[in-house]
Formats: structure tokens, sequence, C-alpha cells
């Protein structure tokens, strides 16, 4: 049995003060423990929110880090840092990073080994843009930036990734991949890991969707065989909303 994860981020959204209301509003409700759950909050609120959620079963999570542990590198935050603040996951490779500030699979692939090595889980983002899609380039484009960010790591150290398949087209847009769609491409994203390590490793994996999740949809997805979780966005900046994720993907059994 692998363990949904539903996983918030937040983006460049809120101040300090309001997520500390966000977490105290949360906090208030009761939604199944078998859902792991995790806020990813701009870096000036997360040690605030680690202590507000002490003792709670949220996590917090980071949207973005450095691989080296210290140096000249304006603006950045190391491994080091994010641990001893508390937290527990990153994002790495979102589309937003790679599009926006040049992140490239090389530098996800540091990334992902740096946080690893700190003891913190990576959450490594891949996926297609709107004419790879139209031009049948997915499963060439996902798998390429499943090896490259992946590459060289032990069986033991991918079986702590968590792995988040966002469609480019579909984030933030309001479109979404059919559950069916995305079941086929995270089944493809699980076999491609098994042909790097081994099926048990790929069992053991949990893989995300993301991508224009709400609490309409988050169940249909959830239904599927290999779809384990999602990195929800703008759903996720609301309390009610983001209860409503946890409770849905909490729902049923899943394996």
């Amino acid at each position: 049995m692998r363990t949904p994860v539903i996983a918030g981020n937040w983006k460049m959204h809120k101040s300090v003060a309001a997520s500390k209301e966000f977490v105290s509003t949360l906090k208030g409700m009761e939604w199944p423990k078998t859902v792991e759950t995790v806020i990813c909050a701009p870096f000036l609120a997360l040690p605030e929110l680690v202590k507000d959620t002490e003792g709670t079963q949220i996590r917090i999570g980071a949207q973005n880090v450095h691989w080296e542990s210290q140096g000249a590198f304006t603006g950045e935050v190391s491994v080091g840092m994010l641990k001893a603040s508390g937290i527990q996951y990153v994002i790495i490779g979102h589309s937003e990073r790679r599009t926006y500030f040049a992140e490239t699979d090389e530098m996800v692939n540091k990334k992902v080994k740096a946080t690893l090595a700190g003891g913190l889980t990576p959450i490594v983002c891949v996926g297609e843009g709107l004419e790879e899609r139209e031009s049948g380039q997915t499963k060439e484009v996902v798998q390429h930036q499943v090896k490259a960010g992946l590459d060289t790591l032990s069986s033991e150290e991918m079986k702590q990734v968590i792995i988040a398949y966002e469609p480019i087209w579909a984030i933030g847009t309001g479109k979404a991949s059919t559950a069916e769609d995305a079941e086929e491409v995270i089944s493809f994203i699980r076999k491609t890991v098994a042909d790097l390590f081994d099926q048990q490793v790929a069992n053991e994996v949990r893989i995300q969707y993301g991508g224009s999740v709400k609490p309409e949809n988050i169940r249909t997805y959830l239904a599927q065989p290999n779809i384990d979780g999602a990195l929800v966005g703008g759903a996720s900046l609301d309390p009610q909303s983001f209860f409503q994720l946890l409770q849905g993907a909490g729902a049923g059994e899943h394996s």
C-alpha cells in the first residue's frame, strides 16, 4: 500500500500572517490520518508554520532549494537551512522554475541528490508542454526528465523520492488531463522507474498528478491504480478547499 500524499504548492502567495491563519483554520478540521498532508509555503513563512503545526499531521515543505551547502549564491537557500528550520519536503523542478528561472535537468538532479543527502523528501516535477503533447512527444519528454532528474540515485534513495507528473498545459489553466490520460502517463513513469531500478522500487515510489486538481475531481484521479496523490496549486490556497482535497484523497483504499 502506498500512502496517498496531497501537497499544496502555494507558490508566491500568502504573507506570514495569512499563512498562520490558514494553518490555524485547517488544524480545526479532521481528515483521514492515512493521507500524508504537506503544505509548501513561501520561505518567509516556513519556520512559523513548522512551529504552528507541531504535533499535527500537517507537514511543511519548501518550493525550491540550492544544491550547495553554502556559498555566494545570492537569494538561495540550502538544504541545511531548511532542515534546521524543521522542513521535511522540497518541490524540485517545477515547470515554473524550469520556464522562468532556466532550471535544467542537470540542476534538478543536483538538487534531488542534495535534498536526499540532507534527509529531506524531494517532490520532483516532470511534465510536457502543449506543443509537445499535441505532437505526440509526451512520453519521450517525460521519460527524459525522469531519467535525467533521477540519474545515479541508489535504489534506497529512489524509494524516498516523490514524483509529480504535471502537464504544463494544465497548470493554472483550468484545463485538466483526464484521469485516464494522467493514469496512462503515470503508469509509463512507473515503468520507466522500473527500467532504471527494478520493479520493487517502482512499486514503492509514489507518483502524484498535478494540474488544475480540485475537490470536484480529486477522487477520480486517486481512483486510478498508479496515482498516489496530487500536487495542488490554486485549490490549496483556501483551507476549506484544501480540506476537501484531503477528505477526497482519504475516501477510498489505494494500493
